[in-house]
């Protein structure tokens, strides 16, 4: 997520880079629905169609991730895959680069995919088929690709870069003992074209939409993409799934979803194991966390104490199992 300062609401700030676009004036009022976490978003019309604004600070993004996310993208849609379609701006750019008085931005603009978020959904039988055929046909894609540009960052790099998150705070030492248990795990763990390749890693039902009249799956917010094992996107969705059916539907739910997987690839083999991918989740949250909440003000809004107090206790959640051994 973002650094915490990035949170508040700035609609002069985004109607500034929205600039970068056509967009219908009257549709501003849109920008009442915003919403930022990792990024900025905010919704506006072109000529009667929802769009959707999405920007950050250059400090908060590596240019090169970004880059690869929309490559990647263009090459999933190339293939008829169900995703997000970016919106070139006024001058052809698919990512536009704004000066502002607030600083340098990364912007893109997104066309709304149809259907509605999973976790709005029933979540019978056919629609978690669906949505693991959706994942398996994604991790099909992905052994299969090979990018022109530059390719998102690894597993390691982001191991690394919870190193360099970590230095300031001498007192993380159970964060930073994970960090090394994590790194020295996954250094025994094979990588085959087979296992491992450029996953979403935040497959979750909500960026998930399932469109029933079409019955078609579209997927949104690649933010978070990077090379790593199919397990640990396999892991990550099938938490949400179960954490959303009832404890006696689990089962036959958790077998609906993989058998959609495997209708599109076959189950990774020789990956790390549920625990690992879990505890590599837990450990990427609570660094991202740390870093977010770092600087604190006199008299913050209620709405940033209460924030401060539910990510205090993601933390704790996170950090529950750090340092104890792994399972295999």
């Amino acid at each position: 997520m973002l650094k915490l300062k990035y949170l508040f609401n700035n609609e002069e700030l985004a109607e500034m880079v929205l600039r970068n676009w056509a967009y219908d004036r009257e549709s501003l009022h849109l920008f009442q629905y915003y919403r930022i976490s990792s990024n900025a978003i905010y919704p506006f019309e072109n000529g009667g169609n929802n769009l959707l604004l999405r920007f950050a600070p250059q400090t908060e993004k590596l240019r090169s991730n970004l880059l690869a996310e929309l490559e990647f993208i263009s090459y999933l849609r190339e293939r008829g895959y169900g995703v997000l379609e970016t919106v070139p701006s006024r001058e052809g750019s698919e990512l536009v680069e704004a000066q502002t008085p607030w600083g340098s931005y990364y912007a893109s603009v997104f066309k709304r995919v149809a259907g509605v978020s999973m976790d709005t959904t029933s979540l019978d039988d056919q629609t978690v088929f669906r949505y693991g055929q959706a994942l398996g046909e994604l991790h099909r894609l992905s052994s299969e690709y090979s990018p022109v540009q530059g390719k998102r960052w690894t597993h390691n790099e982001v191991l690394e870069w919870i190193r360099r998150v970590l230095e300031p705070f001498p007192e993380q030492t159970a964060a930073r003992a994970e960090t090394e248990l994590l790194a020295d795990y996954f250094g025994t763990i094979p990588v085959t074209l087979a296992n491992y390749g450029l996953i979403h890693y935040d497959f979750e039902l909500d960026n998930v939409f399932y469109d029933q009249t079409q019955d078609t799956i579209n997927v949104i917010d690649f933010d978070d993409s990077m090379y790593h094992w199919y397990a640990v996107d396999i892991e990550q969705a099938l938490d949400s799934l179960l954490e959303a059916v009832a404890t006696e539907e689990q089962g036959p739910r958790k077998e609906r979803f993989l058998e959609g997987y495997t209708s599109r690839y076959d189950l990774p083999e020789e990956g790390p194991s549920q625990e690992a991918c879990r505890r590599f989740a837990d450990l990427y949250r609570y660094a991202r966390i740390l870093r977010s909440t770092a600087e604190q003000w006199e008299h913050e809004p209620e709405w940033l104490t209460g924030l401060r107090s539910r990510l205090q206790l993601k933390m704790k959640a996170a950090a529950s199992r750090f340092g104890l051994d792994i399972s295999v």
